[in-house]
């Protein structure tokens, strides 16, 4: 289309529009100013005009537009927009372009740069991202593309996950949160509780040490009222005396003058050895000064905290290499007789457990008695229960916790270097076999009905592990069971397995071995288990993937326990039998 007055050069004449627009859509924006229609041969992104051939070779020579950024055919924009009187209509709106460029405020983003998945403007085109190196579309030419299309649909998507997580990890918070309260205002409770059991010890030796000076003032004080009342006697009596011997003195009455004095002089004799044999002298009473209680006073001094707030769920340790497959050489076992001179049958020792200061801790089934015995000197402590005891275990350096089945309860037992006392009981719900404690948690097993129950030192169950995920039963007989930080290790006799749990119930392994009973954890992470009938220890890995017998010919093998402050490996011996005399026999096995 051509304007009077207006031609174009001979050159380009074969290429001028002699039709409508549909000729082609995108033309030189500077020659149409001139209302010459030449199809666009490349873009300048400066002046944001497309440009023919002509127009893009010469473009850059005028020094303004020397640094103009050009654009070929094949990387220009594919849409043009309305300039003043353009005759195109398919352009979008330069209104469409509101979008600030991050990096250069003054510009507005239009291009996409599929290389860095950017967002640039004209500028960034220029200095950043040229065509030489990068893929890159003009935003209109492309985002025709993207209506109801599958990236649109899936980025919704992507916003409503996003977003569901948001609002769940939100609400888990929430309610953690609250558990976290409820948990520190429990603590909390059970801070005040502890300081009052401290207070109410404290009043106690308090009252003790001040009933005795109580004791003593009253009984000073019933000393000195009864020699005051005895003088006050005495004195009254020799001046009535003193009066009458006077008075017959002066009548001159001399034979009853005579009978008085002797009499008198026999009052005085008499009044003189009542005072020396009767009455308290001043030796008798003291002054006293207080002493405190040595122990007590290095025992708050060496005291850093009331007690520590630990974490239910903290992150368990990671577990130690497992040393399963490794052979142990033993020495030659010494025996230690369980049996004390009370005792008038033989022993069933069916728990027991070993603490760093060399004294073994034994359940005696049959006596019903817990039994302290000093490794070195064989000297046996002896405290005797009112149930039958299964299993032991050290709670801390003074406590003990031993189950009792018969009774459906775990008795708590003091102890210190020459005595053992009884504590409370806590009641079970069930025949407790095993236990063992870690961090202030029991693991204790049940024979009936036949589980796995994780509780505190008050009784309290927090987890109970019965059925597998198919609602069948996890265990037939747990006997005993030992933990470490990230673990739980049951003994089940009859699946002859020993299985492995997390603090959290879940079962994450297991081994088979024939009849096992007594098992304990050593310092490596690999544990032994006594397999009963076959007569032999096992030592199984960590992970329950590998397990090797280590000693053979042990003749009943029972409860087992690993000391790993003089690396010595304690077994006893339980058969059935009132006769057999080898069960009172602990053997004890020194690492070489």
């Amino acid at each position: 289309m051509a304007v009077p007055g207006k031609k174009a050069s001979q050159k380009f004449s074969s290429t001028l529009s002699q039709g409508g627009a549909e000729d082609f859509d995108i033309y030189c924006e500077i020659c149409d100013r001139a209302d010459i229609r030449l199809p666009a041969f490349g873009y300048c992104v400066d002046c944001e005009e497309h440009l023919c051939q002509s127009c893009f070779n010469t473009h850059r020579r005028p020094k303004p537009l020397r640094h103009h950024q050009l654009l070929d055919k094949d990387h220009m924009p594919q849409q043009q927009k309305l300039h003043g009187s353009s005759k195109s209509t398919s352009s979008p709106q330069t209104g469409d372009f509101t979008k600030p460029c991050t990096k250069h405020s003054k510009e507005v983003i239009k291009f996409y740069c599929h290389d860095h998945n950017a967002l640039i403007c004209s500028v960034c085109v220029t200095l950043e991202h040229p065509t030489t190196s990068c893929h890159m579309d003009y935003i209109p030419d492309i985002s025709g593309q993207i209506l109801d299309s599958i990236e649109f649909k899936e980025t919704l998507k992507d916003i409503d996950k996003l977003t569901n997580k948001c609002s769940k990890i939100a609400s888990d918070l929430k309610q953690r949160v609250a558990k976290s309260t409820t948990s520190l205002t429990d603590a909390v409770a059970e801070i005040d509780r502890f300081r009052k059991e401290i207070n109410k010890r404290l009043d106690e030796v308090e009252k003790e040490v001040k009933d005795t000076a109580t004791t003593i003032q009253h009984d000073n004080n019933k000393k000195l009222k009864t020699t005051e009342t005895t003088c006050d006697d005495i004195n009254k009596s020799l001046q009535a005396s003193a009066d009458t011997l006077k008075h017959l003195n002066v009548n001159k009455k001399t034979d009853q003058l005579f009978t008085e004095l002797k009499r008198v002089q026999q009052l005085i004799q008499n009044n003189n050895n009542k005072i020396i044999s009767q009455l308290p002298t001043i030796n008798d009473f003291d002054e006293y000064i207080f002493e405190p209680n040595q122990d007590f006073k290095k025992f708050f001094q060496d005291q850093k905290s009331l007690g520590t707030l630990s974490s239910k769920n903290k992150k368990q340790p990671a577990e130690q290499k497992n040393q399963g497959a490794i052979a142990m050489k033993l020495s030659t076992p010494r025996k230690i007789n369980a049996k004390s001179s009370s005792d008038k049958n033989n022993c069933w020792i069916t728990g027991i457990d070993v603490s760093p200061q060399n004294q073994i801790f034994a359940a005696d089934y049959l006596i019903k008695s817990i039994k302290m015995i000093d490794i070195n000197s064989g000297a046996i402590k002896q405290l005797q229960l009112d149930s039958a005891p299964w299993v032991i275990t050290i709670v801390s350096s003074d406590l003990l916790a031993v189950t009792l089945p018969r009774i459906k309860k775990i008795q708590l037992i003091s102890f210190s270097p020459d005595s053992l006392s009884l504590k409370n009981k806590l009641k079970v719900d069930g025949q407790c076999h095993g236990i063992s404690h870690h961090q202030g948690k029991l693991a204790v097993t049940f024979v009936r009905p036949a589980k796995l129950q994780i509780m505190d030192l008050k009784g309290n169950t927090e987890i109970t592990v019965d059925k597998d995920s198919n609602g069948g039963n996890i265990f037939s007989y747990p006997s005993h069971v030992t933990t470490n930080s990230h673990s739980i290790y049951v003994s089940d006799g009859i699946k002859h397995v020993v299985l492995r749990f997390n603090w959290q119930g879940e079962m994450i392994g297991s081994v088979g071995i024939k009849e096992p009973k007594g098992l304990t954890l050593l310092g490596d992470g690999s544990l032994l288990v006594n397999s009963y009938r076959s007569h032999c220890i096992h030592r199984v890995s960590g992970d329950c993937k590998d397990s090797k017998i280590i000693l053979e010919n042990l003749d009943r093998p029972y409860a087992v326990c690993w000391c790993a402050e003089s690396s010595t490996l304690c077994v006893s011996r339980f058969y059935n039998s009132y006769d057999d005399s080898d069960n009172n026999y602990i053997k004890l096995y020194k690492m070489m």
